[in-house]
C-alpha cells in the first residue's frame, strides 16, 4: 500500500514537470521556424535584387544625349563634343545603373554576381581605350603638341584597379575621371577659352580603330575557345633558339579551351565591350562625319555598329549554354563570336579605307 501511495503522489509531480517543459519546447520551435523563415525571405529578396541588378542598361542616342546636355549647360555643340560626352555617359552608366558599380562589392547580393561585373569590365576596357585615344591622338595636332591637362588627369583615373573597394574605391576614381571629362568639354565648347582642341583627322581615328580591332580579335578567340580545339601556334619561333618542346608545340599546335566556369564571364565581357563600342562609334560617326564621307567610309561604320548592336539582343536562356557547334544545344559564345568577328573584319576594312581611300 505504501508503494502504491508513493507512486500515486509522484504522478502529479511528473505531470506538472512535463507541462512546465512544453512551453519551453514550443518557444524553441517557434524561434527556429522564425529564423528559417527570415533566412528564406532574405535569400528570396537577395535573388530578386540580384536579378534586377543584373539587367544590362539600355542603349541611348548619343546625338540626343549630347544635344540635351549642351543645351542644359548653355554649351556649344562643337566638333568633338559628342565623342567626349558619349565617353562620359558610358563611364557614368557604370556608376549609375541599377545597383551601381558591382565589381568591388563585398556584400550580397553583389558579392554573388559575376555576369554584371564581367559586363562592367568590358565597358571599362573600351572607356580606357577611348580616354587614352583622346589624350594621345584626338586632342593633339602633332606628336610634339602639349596634351590636354584635363584628359591627362582623366585617363589614369579610368585605369585605376576595377576591384578596389576602399582607400580609394574604384567608383571614387572613376567619378573623378568623369569630372575631368566635364571640365574638358566645358573648355572645348567655350569659344572664349583657348587650349582645348579636338582634331578629327583620319590618322587619329585610324590609331583608335586599331586598338578596337585588337580588342575584338582577342575577344573572338576567347569566345571561340568555349569549345576545346587545337590551335596552331602562330608565334614566330627561331628554330636555332627553340628547344624541342617549343618546336613540337609550334608544329603540332596546342589545345586551348576556356574553363567551364569562365565561359559566362567571357560572354558578358564581350557584351559589355560591344555595348560601349557601339555608342563610341556612333559618336565617331558624328564628329568624324567629314572624314568618313571623304573616304566613303560612312556605310562601313554603320555596318560595324549594326553587328555590335546585334550582339546586344536579349538572352532568353537562364544560363549561357555551351553546346557543340552542330549539337542539340546552342552555344551562345560561338554566336557572340560570329558578331564580334564580323565587327572586327569591318574595322580592318574601315582602316584600309581611311589609309587608302
Amino acid at each position: 500500500m505504501l508503494d502504491w501511495k508513493n507512486r500515486t503522489a509522484a504522478a502529479p509531480a511528473g505531470a506538472a514537470g512535463s507541462a512546465d517543459n512544453t512551453p519551453n519546447k514550443s518557444s524553441a520551435n517557434w524561434l527556429v521556424r522564425t529564423v528559417v523563415v527570415l533566412v528564406g525571405l532574405g535569400l528570396l529578396l537577395a535573388l530578386i535584387v540580384g536579378w534586377y541588378w543584373s539587367q544590362e542598361p539600355a542603349q541611348f542616342s548619343v546625338q540626343e544625349r549630347a544635344k540635351t546636355t549642351a543645351q542644359a549647360r548653355g554649351q556649344t555643340l562643337v566638333s568633338g563634343y559628342t565623342t567626349g560626352e558619349t565617353l562620359k555617359q558610358v563611364a557614368s552608366t557604370l556608376l549609375n545603373k541599377p545597383g551601381g558599380y558591382l565589381s568591388n562589392d563585398l556584400a550580397p547580393p553583389g558579392l554573388w554576381l559575376d555576369n554584371m561585373p564581367s559586363w562592367e569590365f568590358g565597358v571599362l576596357v573600351q572607356v580606357r581605350d577611348m580616354a587614352r585615344a583622346m589624350r594621345k591622338d584626338f586632342t593633339r595636332s602633332q606628336s610634339q603638341s602639349t596634351e590636354d591637362p584635363d584628359l591627362a588627369k582623366a585617363e589614369p583615373r579610368f585605369h585605376f584597379d576595377n576591384k578596389s573597394w576602399a582607400l580609394p574605391a574604384s567608383e571614387a576614381e572613376y567619378a573623378e575621371g568623369i569630372k575631368s571629362l566635364d571640365s574638358y568639354l566645358a573648355r572645348l565648347s567655350d569659344p572664349t577659352r583657348s587650349g582645348s582642341q579636338f582634331y578629327p583627322r583620319a590618322d587619329n581615328l585610324n590609331n583608335w580603330l586599331g586598338d578596337a580591332a585588337t580588342r575584338l580579335g582577342s575577344l573572338s578567340q576567347r569566345l571561340s575557345a568555349s569549345v576545346g580545339k587545337v590551335r596552331l601556334n602562330t608565334a614566330e619561333v627561331d628554330p636555332a633558339m627553340a628547344d624541342s618542346v617549343s618546336q613540337a608545340n609550334f608544329v603540332e599546335g596546342v589545345s586551348y579551351e576556356t574553363p567551364w566556369l569562365q565561359i559566362d564571364n567571357v560572354f558578358y565581357e564581350a557584351r559589355g565591350q560591344a555595348w560601349a563600342l557601339a555608342h563610341l562609334l556612333r559618336a565617331i560617326e558624328v564628329d568624324f562625319a567629314d572624314v568618313l564621307a571623304k573616304k566613303n567610309a560612312t556605310v562601313s561604320v554603320r555596318q560595324i555598329i549594326r553587328e555590335l548592336e546585334a550582339a546586344q539582343e536579349p538572352l532568353w536562356s537562364p544560363m549561357i549554354l555551351n553546346g557543340s557547334g552542330y549539337g542539340l544545344l546552342a552555344n551562345h559564345s560561338l554566336v557572340m563570336a560570329n558578331y564580334i568577328s564580323r565587327a572586327n573584319a569591318g574595322l580592318i576594312d574601315l582602316r584600309q579605307l581611311l589609309t587608302q581611300g
